[in-house]
C-alpha cells in the first residue's frame, strides 16, 4: 500500500518561517529606529561626544547628522509599527528605510565607527528579513 504525504505541514512550516522574519524584521526595525534616535539626540545635544576626521571626503556638520538620524529613526520606528499589524506598504517602505540607514550610517562611519558597522549590519539582516518571500507573494 502506497502512503501518500500531506504537504500541509511543509507549508505551514514556510508559512511559520515567513511570519517569523516579519516579526524579526518588525523587532529588529524598531530597535534599530529607537537607537538612531538615541543617536541623533546626542549628536544634536552633544558634538564632543562623536570623532571628527578633518580628512574625511564626506565631511558634515556632526549636528546636521543628528537630525538625519534622528528622523530616520522616527521613520523608521513608524515603519515597525506597520510591519506588526502585517502591512504591505510598511515591508516596502521599511526595505527603503533600512537602505537609508545603511547610507547614512556609511556616510558617518569616521563619527562613530563600530557603532555605524553594528547599525549598518542590523539594517542588512532587515532588508534580508523583508525580502524573504512569505506564502501567497507571487
Amino acid at each position: 500500500m502506497a502512503a501518500t504525504h500531506p504537504t500541509h505541514g511543509h507549508r505551514t512550516a514556510k508559512h511559520n518561517l515567513a511570519t517569523g522574519m516579519m516579526v524579526f524584521a518588525a523587532v529588529m526595525l524598531m530597535i534599530a529606529g529607537i537607537l538612531a534616535v538615541l543617536r541623533g539626540i546626542a549628536a544634536i545635544a552633544e558634538d564632543e561626544v562623536f570623532v571628527s576626521t578633518p580628512n574625511y571626503v564626506f565631511a558634515f556638520d556632526l549636528t546636521g547628522w543628528g537630525w538625519i538620524h534622528l528622523i530616520l529613526g522616527v521613520v523608521a520606528v513608524l515603519v515597525s509599527m506597520g510591519l506588526f499589524q502585517g502591512s504591505g506598504w510598511a515591508r516596502v517602505t521599511g526595505v527603503g528605510i533600512a537602505g537609508l540607514v545603511i547610507i547614512a550610517n556609511f556616510l558617518s562611519l569616521p563619527a562613530y565607527p563600530v557603532w555605524s558597522v553594528v547599525m549598518i549590519a542590523m539594517s542588512a539582516f532587515i532588508i534580508w528579513a523583508l525580502c524573504t518571500p512569505r506564502r501567497g507573494d507571487a
